[in-house]
């Protein structure tokens, strides 16, 4: 896996690279974040993500990041931005974002 650098372009169809900050505690969802994910079956009715291809331990890692958005120009829970169809990809405590207008 080819790792980049700040200084060199990003891969294609990437228009921003994001930090993926550590916080204490674990931020909540809002309330359109928590509608999609039952809507394309990512939670249960009880409110428990279920993501698929992520082990328990990685899932509670991701509940307590954050990432400031480029797209929604806020900061977000880093599950919401998984979820998100800009996510391209998570590398090395950075997110590659397509950057599109959602």
């Amino acid at each position: 896996m080819k790792r980049y650098l700040m200084s060199e372009p990003l891969p294609e169809g990437v228009k921003y690279l994001v930090q993926i900050n550590p916080v204490e505690k674990a931020p909540k969802l809002t309330d359109a974040a928590k509608a999609e994910l039952l809507s394309v079956g990512m939670m249960d009715a009880k409110g428990k993500l279920k993501l698929k291809g992520v082990s328990p331990k990685m899932l509670k890692r991701m509940k307590q990041e954050m990432v400031n958005c480029p797209v929604l120009n806020q900061e977000i829970a880093f599950v919401q931005c998984y979820v998100c169809r800009n996510f391209q990809s998570r590398i090395s405590g950075q997110v590659y974002c397509k950057g599109e207008p959602l």
